[in-house]
Order: C-alpha cells, then structure tokens, then sequence
C-alpha cells in the first residue's frame, strides 16, 4: 500500500510477538488483494475484467466496496474509487491508466445475492488508495482481538490509525494530530482515526495527491482533517472526502466526528 505499518501490541496472549505476526500477515493478505500495481492482485482483475462480467468477492471484500459506494453517495461524489485515471492525469499515478470517472455511482453495481461487482460500462479503473488502509488496519485489529489481544495500536504510514483497548496508563491512548508541537490531541479507546492532508507537495509549486473527482482537479492545498470513529476503513473514506469538501458535512455517521486541522469549516 505503499507505507509502513506499525503494530503496538501491549497485553493479551502470553504469546504477544505471534499474535502481532498475525496481524502483519493479515496487513500483508490485504495488500496482495487491494494493490492496483500488481497485475495478478484482486483489485487489478477487477479492473480488467468486471465490464464483461461480474466478478465474486468474500464477505469482507464486498463489505469495503459497500462501505465505499456508501460514502461515494453521502458525500455528494467528494469520494469516489473511480478517481484511478484523474491521478493518472494529475501525475498522481502510472499514466498508462486510463477511462472515466463515474461519479454518479451508477458506473458500479454491487449484488448483494450473489457478492459480486461489476461495471457497467467500460473505462473505469478503481484505486483503493483513500480506504485500502483503514480497512487493513480493521481486518488486522479484528484478527488482533480474536487472539485475545486486549491492548495495542496500529497505524498505516501515521494517517490511518486504529486502537485496541487503552493504553497502559488506562487513560487512552494520546494521538498528537499534525507535525507542531501545539497541535491538537485526541484520545483514542476502541476507535479509530484517520488523517487526509491535501497541504503536502511533490516540489514546490505541484499540487498536494489529492484529487476532487467532482470537478477533476486537485483538491486545494491547505486542507487537512482528522475522522475519528469505530472503523479505520469509515474514518479513512471520510476523511478524504471531508478534505475535499473544505467542510464537514452533516450526515457523519452515526459516532464519527472530524478534528479540524486546517481550512476545513464546519
């Protein structure tokens, strides 16, 4: 997924090293699947072939693509996983990608009876990148919690982070949010939080990798936002969408709440 992981594991098993080693591994399962840079991962045989017939997923699989089209919906389009060939364009991915953006939601067709996708017209290429890890870090910390493992915390590249229990101290566990000293700290207990920055640069004067698939432009630099709720992969897929926006919407689920880092509004 193109970051590092990081697993804290504090109490649980006797045996904490191997349940943490299951945790990577389930980390590492996920990436094989969702990497769309890898020509024989589930992802890449998605875009190749799902406009020609529909393509079966697990459980877990087709609940991320769900929770994917659900938040596409409820955020206007401001997240949308068939944003591949605009970061291709922006330079923001391998230019070989190519197609359209189907930002109306109709472009994709999930069936609940069968747990299949398919594309209904041709053109589309997915990216993941904007929930890939906040779903890992959920899939890893539910493999954590089925092998006992009643305190840790886990993160994707610092952005993505997902908690276990508290921390030692019992008081939670303290996540300083953006790179000064006085910025804001949020405590995390059986949560997770996610961080969308459009205010980094590749060099000076090119755009933040952070692209608004409404309008097919990058997203403004100097936005940057915090979504704090039960799941990793939600708090991702909000996160993105809550920086593209420029403002917090609404219709958050039901739990979740985002942190103001900067030039978002309420």
């Amino acid at each position: 997924m193109g970051t590092r992981f990081e697993l804290v594991l504090v109490s649980g098993p006797a045996d904490l090293r191997t349940a943490g080693e299951a945790g990577v591994h389930e980390i590492e399962e996920w990436h094989r699947r969702l990497s769309r840079f890898a020509p024989d991962s589930l992802l890449s045989h998605i875009n190749r072939t799902a406009a020609t017939s529909p393509v079966r997923l697990d459980g877990d699989t087709f609940a991320l693509f769900a929770d994917a089209q659900r938040v596409r919906r409820e955020s206007g389009g401001a997240f949308d996983i068939t944003v591949a060939p605009l970061m291709a364009r922006h330079g923001f991915a391998p230019s070989a990608v190519r197609g359209e953006v189907g930002t109306d939601g109709s472009a994709i067709t999930l069936d609940e009876t069968t747990w299949t996708i398919r594309f209904t017209r041709s053109g589309l290429s997915l990216d993941l990148g904007g929930i890939g890890k906040g779903h890992a870090l959920d899939r890893a910390a539910a493999v954590l919690r089925g092998l006992g493992v009643t305190s840790a915390l886990l993160h994707g590249g610092t952005s993505s982070v997902s908690a276990i229990g508290s921390s030692p101290d019992g008081r939670g566990w303290h996540i300083r949010l953006g790179s000064s000293a006085a910025g804001p700290v949020v405590t995390l207990r059986d949560q997770a939080l996610a961080v969308s920055d459009a205010g980094s640069q590749r060099g000076e004067g090119e755009p933040a990798h952070l692209v608004d698939p409404r309008s097919a432009r990058p997203a403004p630099r100097g936005r940057a936002v915090a979504v704090i709720g039960a799941s990793a992969r939600l708090a991702d897929a909000w996160a993105t969408a809550v920086a593209v926006l420029g403002r917090v919407p609404g219709n958050l689920p039901s739990g979740y709440r985002a942190v103001h880092l900067a030039g978002a509004t309420s």
